[in-house]
């Protein structure tokens, strides 16, 4: 096998004939666009309005409204990237499928180890936000968990290095001690993710009626507090709208992404979507439109109601209502921040074995993920196997680590799937035409020949005169600040390219403002993340040369 046998794509007719056709993937078709939009919307809307935001509004002050709308438009590019792909090649997989039909396996791999990462890695720091709301809501009803059950390991000895009092110090204390180890795990969080797993083995069915009901519970509930926190807003909290600059903006871009990732979970439905062609489009697009709205609203109300610097808490919702005095809030808010990522756990590890699946059919994974359950009709190892990933590392991890590192992973997956878009080859116009016929959706062309470049140059030219030091700090070389200003150097080299090939390929422009406006949002990324994802992949690329690249079935073909 050459070398070149890495950058094979693999064919459109062979991806349909494995399951887009609906005659060979053996699961439920039971998903119709309302199905989709609200899982969506279940997927989007959880840790990143209940926990994340309060990091986001505690860095960026009012201005982190700024955040969420640069987020939502780099996801709306992507959104449409992702429809586009899911109209011409509707299966499962995501952005491991478009990755292999326009990259090439290894850039197929790469995503698909970058996607596992985002869906469990994600739900474990979902796992831990769930637990600390269902916590506070059993104390609404006079039930007190010890705290050796209520927190993880690895905070309960971080506490007790430091000699800090709190839930860690208690934890460490308390706990019982079983060989000479201390048992400190966070039940809850263990607790929520073995009925998830469950829920999710059983069938797609029940777990799009579960998945909807909490999708109107949450919204009805947060709809209730923007209403209820606009009576308490003081728009004196607004000022100053940047207190820490747009550093401190840019400072909370991982809290505010992971707010945002979880559509393109919707995309590893398609085989169990009824016209996938038409309804995932829609439902990755309608869902991501509402979720901006009550995004942007939701941090207008916390960031109004008190000021910035009281919100760097794990329960802002909560919190900010406490402040108020408003405790019948507290309740409320505990029961929709606990629906609610309890709904975003059910996405997130519906999608995982989904993605296993397709990448096991293609021979990169063990035969045994892609089986079907012949009565449920769901990936049921893959779904064991899912719950594992994710409920192992509970025990030993923490969610400070997890969030940063859940962001980069999906941001990548991101950045190649509008790169795959630029890639795919053109339709003909009798393509397009039936396309159009038939409903289903096609990103309008706009040529970038000229758009482009001058919106790169006019950036440039605002940015300099807005904020006189940003090139001259970004060109700083020196030995302390290289890491640091790397990311940005190597997006400033990536925007001309871009604007070269935009100029002499006649290059789409939405695909490639998606491509380069989430690679702005990478430069955000501690250089702690980079590090620790550069690990990730490399671990991955080991699993693919030792297995992947030997059993791969359109290589040995």
């Amino acid at each position: 096998m050459s070398f070149l046998s890495l950058f094979r794509k693999k064919p459109l007719g062979t991806i349909l004939q494995q399951g887009g056709d609906g005659e060979h993937s053996g699961l439920n078709k039971v998903l119709n666009v309302k199905d989709l939009t609200f899982f969506g919307i279940a997927a989007i809307i959880g840790g990143g309005t209940f926990s994340a935001i309060g990091n986001a509004c505690f860095s960026g002050g009012p201005g982190v409204i700024l955040l969420y709308v640069m987020c939502a438009i780099a996801c709306g590019f992507t959104a449409m990237c992702y429809a586009e792909f899911a109209s011409r090649v509707p299966v499962s997989g995501s952005a491991y499928t478009y990755a292999y039909v326009s990259f090439g396996e290894i850039f197929a791999w790469i995503i698909g180890w970058a996607l596992l990462m985002e869906y469990s890695i994600g739900n474990i720091y979902i796992a831990f936000s769930w637990s600390g709301y269902f916590t506070n809501l059993l104390e609404t009803f006079g039930i007190h968990l010890p705290e050796w059950l209520t927190i993880n390991y690895k905070s309960a000895h971080a506490a007790f290095i430091e000699s800090k009092a709190g839930e860690g110090m208690l934890a460490w204390q308390n706990a019982p001690v079983v060989g000479g180890l201390r048992i400190i795990f966070d039940a809850p969080a263990v607790l929520i993710n073995v009925l998830i797993t469950y829920l999710i083995y059983r069938g797609t069915k029940e777990s799009k009626n579960i998945s909807n009901i909490m999708v109107y519970i949450k919204l009805i509930i947060i709809v209730l507090v923007i209403v209820v926190g606009a009576f308490y807003i003081d728009i004196d909290n607004w000022t100053p709208f940047m207190p820490n600059g747009f550093g401190g903006v840019m400072a909370g871009v991982s809290a505010v992404f992971f707010a945002y990732i979880g559509f393109d979970a919707v995309s590893t439905l398609a085989e169990e979507s009824e016209n996938p062609q038409r309804d995932l489009p829609r439902g990755m697009i309608y869902s991501l439109i509402i979720c901006t709205i009550v995004y942007i609203i939701l941090a207008m109300v916390l960031t109004g109601m008190v000021k910035y610097d009281l919100l760097g808490v794990s329960d802002p919702l909560a919190e900010i209502f406490a402040i108020k005095g408003i405790k019948w809030m507290l309740f409320i808010v505990s029961i929709a921040a606990v629906v609610a990522m309890t709904s975003v756990m059910l996405v997130f590890q519906m999608g995982q074995p989904r993605i296993w699946m397709t990448m096991s059919r293609d021979g990169l994974m063990p035969k045994k993920f892609a089986e079907i359950h012949p009565k449920y009709k769901t990936p049921g190892f893959a779904s064991i196997v899912t719950g594992l990933v994710v409920g192992i590392p509970i025990f030993f991890t923490d969610e400070n680590f997890v969030l940063d590192f859940t962001s980069i992973g999906t941001l990548f997956a991101f950045v190649l799937v509008c790169g795959g878009v630029l890639m795919l080859s053109p339709q003909s116009e009798a393509e397009l035409a039936e396309r159009a016929t038939k409903g289903k959706f096609r990103i309008p062309y706009v040529n970038s020949k000229f758009i482009f470049p001058l919106i790169v140059i006019s950036t440039a030219v605002l940015v300099n005169f807005y904020v006189p030091d940003f090139f001259g700090n970004v060109f700083d070389l020196s030995a302390e600040n290289l890491a640091a200003n790397l990311p940005m150097l190597a997006f400033f080299i990536l925007t001309i390219v871009m604007s070269v090939l935009a100029f002499t390929k006649n290059l789409s422009l939405i695909p490639l403002l998606g491509l380069v406006s989430c690679c702005y949002l990478l430069t955000g990324m501690a250089v702690s993340n980079w590090k620790w994802f550069g690990i990730w992949l490399l671990v991955g690329l080991v699993v693919y040369f030792t297995y992947g690249f030997r059993n791969s079935k359109l290589i040995k073909k």
